[in-house]
């Protein structure tokens, strides 16, 4: 009896739909990469990515187009309603662009940590990485050169004006290619695809993977630093172990768990920073500094591998030392007479002799007693006054051993003798 194959119903699709949301950094990228793998482990017909972005890191980004590229299943974008900077690039690597009515795609000027333009290296690094992008899935890559440098010029013939770094609405975008179609939400979207009665599976990310993405946001990370940096340095001047420890503690344990969980770190970084720790505690009880300077080194080490720049982790760090040194400063000098807490730090007393203190003993009482020198003073030496051995110096000349002195003079710790004739 001859088999009956059964053509494959569309009920038995599935569709993965995955945001594409907020900032573009490394926690993203995890999420994605995770979404990819479940997708293509479930054997889904294509996976749609619901965009959203004003755009973000470009290290990102890259990270985010290669596992686009490495990836084999369909890749659907849905710029809904924004697609700026990394999103526009993010999106070029999908194998299908589709756009609400209101959407836009572009303007992806490259912007520093400053807020300023990039340098002309990186302008030009990033405008081939957009022609790049624009070449993987078979478009136009002048349209995408547009968009990251304002100095590229468009054709006439394309009938698209350009003020500044190009910007696609939906219309100007499907009339160059940049876009399949224009539909209204993802249900509509859904249908024109022919996945109206396929499985839809919603993948959002994890609180883990969005606690990630906070804390490896490119503005989180210097906060976090300098809390821990502020926290740790007051806990040093603090006896016992107090709010300030916890806080420094804490903000640490964050930064490590975030770094790790986006994929930035592996544990290798978080044992490097367990072991400077434990170097710096050992410098306690065993003295040198030795200790102490490589446990310092290996702390500076984890925090600087666990980012995805080294550069930029340095950054980072310093804006917390420099907010560390600043807000001890401010505490001391401003609060330091308010603060609770800083008077467990600071010696708020008055060290002055009316006070009671003295830095030594003044031997006022020896003024005018005789005695024998015991070695020579030239000008500095000991003399014998009874039984008592006592440090003297001359007027300024030499007086041999031997020879019998009275004090003329008691300068604190400095007793000064003449010899007698």
């Amino acid at each position: 009896m001859a088999l009956t194959i059964q053509p494959v119903k569309a009920a038995d699709k599935v569709v993965y739909v995955v945001p594409l949301e907020k900032e573009v950094e490394r926690g993203l990228a995890s999420f994605l990469e995770r979404a990819i793998n479940e997708a293509e482990e479930a054997g889904a017909e294509a996976i749609i990515f619901n965009i959203n972005t004003p755009g973000g890191a470009i290290d990102a980004a890259r990270d985010i187009g290669q596992i686009f590229t490495n990836s084999e299943i369909k890749k659907i974008a849905f710029v809904n309603p924004n697609a700026l900077s990394a999103g526009a690039y993010i999106s070029l690597y999908a194998d299908e662009i589709y756009m609400t009515p209101s959407a836009s795609m572009g303007a992806a000027a490259v912007i520093d940590s400053a807020g300023n333009a990039a340098d002309k290296k990186t302008i030009s690094y990033w405008n081939s990485a957009m022609s790049s992008a624009a070449e993987s899935s078979d478009r136009n890559p002048i349209f995408a050169r547009a968009m990251a440098d304002d100095t590229v010029e468009i054709p006439e013939e394309y009938g698209i004006v350009s003020n500044g770094f190009l910007t696609l609405s939906s219309s100007e975008a499907r009339q160059v290619g940049y876009s399949e179609g224009t539909e209204e939400n993802l249900d509509a979207l859904l249908s024109e695809l022919g996945y109206e009665n396929a499985e839809i599976r919603n993948l959002e990310p994890s609180f883990l993977e969005n606690l990630a993405r906070f804390i490896t946001n490119p503005i989180v990370v210097p906060i976090l630093l300098s809390v821990a940096s502020l926290g740790l340095i007051v806990e040093l001047y603090s006896p016992g172990f107090g709010v300030a420890g916890m806080m420094g503690l804490t903000a640490m344990m964050l930064f490590f768990f975030g770094h790790l969980v986006a994929g930035l770190a592996g544990f290798e970084v978080l044992i490097l920073f367990i072991i400077g720790i434990g170097l710096i505690i050992a410098e306690f009880f065993v003295p040198g500094g030795i200790l102490g300077a490589l446990g310092l080194v290996a702390i500076i080490a984890s925090i600087l591998l666990a980012g995805n720049s080294i550069v930029y982790m340095g950054i980072a760090l310093a804006i917390a030392l420099l907010v560390a040194v600043i807000g001890m400063v401010i505490m001391v000098k401003f609060l330091g007479k308010n603060l609770h807490l800083l008077k467990k730090i600071i010696l708020s007393d008055s060290t002055s002799t009316e006070s009671g203190y003295v830095s030594n003993v003044n031997r006022v009482e020896l003024i005018g007693i005789t005695g024998i020198t015991r070695t020579p003073l030239r000008p500095s030496g000991t003399i014998v006054i009874g039984d008592e051995r006592i440090d003297a110096v001359t007027e300024g000349g030499y007086i041999d051993k031997n020879k019998q002195v009275k004090v003329v003079k008691v300068e604190g710790s400095r007793i000064v003798v003449r010899e007698i004739d």
